[in-house]
């Protein structure tokens, strides 16, 4: 996508087989030259391979999007953007660039996209920065019910230069209570209203959040950091349309590398950009960049739509058979990747539960439930997804398995950790 002023010229470009094979990645050379480096990679990539990876925040990135991560882009610095950069010798990197950004717009519908944030947190940094000044009233999630730590936490940058006003979910059903963040919004007529969350199973009613922000003079800002991966397979409705500004990351459901992305209409682009840089950020990690285009790329196509809608399926299973193994299922089930449940019902504490099921080569979170007891360091509660194990291939065959298996191991039977390695050799990650 031309950008105004650019003077850069679109060089010929070659992706023929064997084209750059002399560069790597060559993991020998690393095992030569660092063999206690190499090591600890091989060792981690052995324990991503040998447990259930349950982490509702990782996935696991295709091979293209590891060879961008891995390539001399790495090397270039290219503070700005494309036709505007500081440094010379950014020709082609523009094109990289630009590619992702074009990738990024046709697959959500958005007026522009910046993406180089380099996290998801970062991405939410700027858009505070775009559209706030320090002290302006912010209306978010509170934390005990699913808020990530940039929507108001004290020890975060959120909490310490906005004021915060958490709304919560509602004791009965474990929904957004809508009443509730009407008449905050009401009562302190936030300069931005920030919808979206790190654990909350369901997708929020983005019309509503609209009408709300809408009445208050607000900003809606989403935070899409989760379920931006299942919006690209046309799994999970699409923010876009409703929001002032989308924040997400570009791993999780949506499989691409470690980083984050900002969507927004081309009214507040300007904005945004000088938000991101030179406000918050340096020069952008152009291999990263890259490795977003080349998962933007793939969540373009019908396989990736196939397994969006594969991971929901799996989470709704997956939520049903941990219920009709005695778990307290939060919400009544999920809409998403997400599955959260009260472990209490089988005499544990999510800090214990996480602990049982790790020496079994399951890997999840613990997560403090809504009006938990319990203290927040042991809480009562796990947050489960579905994204990774579904990249593996497990489906719906699979999912009363592993249910069985986390129950199994919270229980402390004998002969789980075996049973997990047995189940996972059989869906490799990277064959």
């Amino acid at each position: 996508m031309p950008v105004a002023g650019s003077t850069a010229v679109t060089p010929a470009v070659s992706a023929a087989p064997g084209a750059a094979e002399h560069w790597g990645p060559d993991f020998g050379a690393l095992r030569r030259q660092d063999p206690e480096l190499a090591g600890l990679i091989l060792a981690e990539k052995d324990r991503q391979s040998g447990c259930l990876q349950l982490i509702a925040g990782e996935n696991f990135a295709s091979p293209a999007v590891l060879a961008a991560l891995g390539s001399p882009l790495a090397n270039k610095y290219a503070e700005g953007y494309p036709g505007h950069r500081h440094h010379a010798g950014c020709e082609l990197v523009d094109l990289a660039e630009r590619l992702a950004v074009e990738r990024a717009t046709g697959l959500f519908g958005a007026g522009h996209a910046n993406v180089q944030p380099y996290s998801g947190s970062s991405a939410v940094l700027a858009a505070y920065a775009a559209l706030l000044v320090p002290g302006d009233t912010v209306l978010a999630t509170a934390l005990p019910h699913g808020g990530h730590l940039t929507h108001g936490s004290r020890s975060n940058f959120s909490g310490r230069w906005f004021r915060f006003v958490g709304y919560g979910t509602r004791r009965d059903t474990g929904l957004i209570d809508y009443d509730q963040v009407r008449d905050l919004a009401r009562e302190h007529r936030p300069k931005a209203i920030v919808c979206g969350g790190i654990a909350h199973p369901r997708h929020p009613d983005y019309a509503a959040f609209r009408e709300i922000a809408d009445e208050a003079d607000a900003y809606l800002i989403v935070d899409a950091a989760h379920t931006l991966g299942l919006v690209a397979g046309g799994a999970a409705p699409n923010p876009v349309p409703y929001a002032d500004v989308v924040c997400a990351t570009t791993h999780k459901t949506l499989r691409g590398p470690r980083g984050g992305l900002i969507l927004c209409g081309e009214q507040l682009a300007g904005r945004v950009d000088r938000a991101v840089f030179p406000f918050s950020q340096g020069g952008p990690h152009m291999h990263s960049v890259a490795a977003k285009a080349a998962a933007f790329g793939e969540a373009a196509t019908p396989a990736f739509a196939a397994y969006a809608h594969q991971v929901v399926a799996n989470a709704r299973l997956l939520a049903g058979a941990l219920a009709a193994e005695g778990l307290d299922v939060q919400t009544g089930g999920t809409d998403t990747h997400l599955v959260t449940a009260d472990v209490s019902p089988l005499g544990v504490s999510g800090l214990r539960a996480r602990a049982l099921c790790a020496a079994a080569g399951i890997v999840l979170d613990k997560y403090a439930l809504p009006y938990d007891t319990r203290p927040a360091d042991e809480c009562s509660g796990v947050r489960i997804g579905t994204a990774a194990i579904t990249t593996q291939g497990l489906g719906e065959n699979e999912m009363a398995q592993v249910a069985a298996l986390i129950v199994r191991a919270l229980r402390e039977e004998r002969g789980v950790a075996a049973a997990v390695a047995g189940l996972v050799r059989d869906f490799p990650p990277y064959p």
